[in-house]
């Protein structure tokens, strides 16, 4: 069972950075995004602080954020790359399964992955991280590269904004109908 301990701090700037968005994004009544806790089992507290020192994740969670963007069902996973390549095992089979009935119910899933190294935003659709997870399944490449992604869904952060995927779920819509 994971510890909570060993992993909990990563991606925090990012997840902080999201969430800046989604307030923004709820003050000016474009969307309603909410963060999904992930369920722990306390294992030892620090009775004087009251902290909790040592967890254990509860139950598979599904993906980091749900929401509603202009009456358009929404949930998204925040990933950060350190390098050019994505390995797959950041993602966890549960989030693909729960993404794809998500999709199927007429939602829309996605992966926001931030290269730190390259500071850039990537829009990864549903879609796309099908093909890569179905490559994978079949014995391909187990990651994916920065130069195999669409240059189309590539952004920046924004003054107004910070990381702006409206734009990008925008576009993702425009490519459906």
């Amino acid at each position: 069972m994971p510890s909570w301990n060993s992993r909990g701090l990563r991606g925090s700037a990012l997840e902080e950075t999201v969430n800046m968005t989604n307030e923004k994004y709820r003050e000016q009544k474009l969307a309603l995004i909410q963060k999904i806790p992930t369920p722990i089992t306390p294992v030892e507290m620090d009775k004087e602080h009251g902290h909790i020192t040592l967890a254990y994740f509860d139950k598979k969670s599904t993906v980091d954020y749900i929401g509603v963007v202009q009456g358009v069902p929404v949930c998204f996973d925040a990933k950060e790359c350190a390098s050019d390549t994505f390995a797959l095992q950041n993602i966890h089979e549960h989030q693909v399964l729960f993404m794809r009935d998500f999709e199927a119910q007429e939602g829309v899933a996605f992966i926001l992955i931030y290269f730190s190294k390259r500071d850039i935003y990537y829009y990864l659709r549903d879609t796309e991280l099908e093909k890569y997870w179905s490559r994978a399944e079949k014995g391909g490449r187990k990651s994916f590269r920065f130069d195999e992604l669409d240059e189309g869904y590539f952004f920046k952060s924004s003054n107004g904004y910070y990381i702006p995927y409206l734009e990008m779920l925008n576009k993702d819509l425009g490519t459906r109908e």
